[in-house]
């Protein structure tokens, strides 16, 4: 299977990511799960994560989990054109990057809103989601 990024389906900025990475892949390579889904737990708890703990993204890939801002610089190995240049941020070192990380993934909610319930994908893009 390809790359898996699980998100925070409730999350607007988490959803509105979702929609961005899929705009701007270089292929249409990545699948989705919400961590609330019956997939997402379980790759979750397969990882050592707790599904209830929504503080981070997750990208498995090739039988590895990356979270934060490592999960997030490799997501952007999959974009094409200049958004493929985001991952620059990797000269920031590691400690620093998942501060700011953690501080955005703890305010989320407050700046950005909570969805009701988890996104649901178009007909077209139902493919590329991994729900049970």
């Amino acid at each position: 299977m390809n790359d898996v990024v699980i998100f925070d389906g409730t999350c607007n900025v988490c959803a509105g990511s979702v929609n961005f990475i899929m705009r701007h892949e270089a292929k249409p390579d990545l699948f989705f799960t919400p961590l609330q889904s019956p997939a997402g737990a379980h790759l979750l708890r397969q990882f050592n994560f707790d599904p209830v703990d929504a503080r981070t993204f997750v990208l498995v890939s090739h039988g590895v989990a990356y979270v934060k801002s490592e999960a997030a610089i490799r997501v952007c190995g999959h974009f094409q054109g200049a958004w493929r240049g985001l991952s620059i941020v990797r000269i920031i070192p590691r400690p620093i990057r998942d501060w700011a990380y953690d501080v955005f993934a703890r305010n989320r909610y407050r700046w950005f809103g909570r969805l009701e319930a988890c996104m649901v994908p178009t007909p077209e893009l139902d493919a590329r989601f991994i729900l049970e």
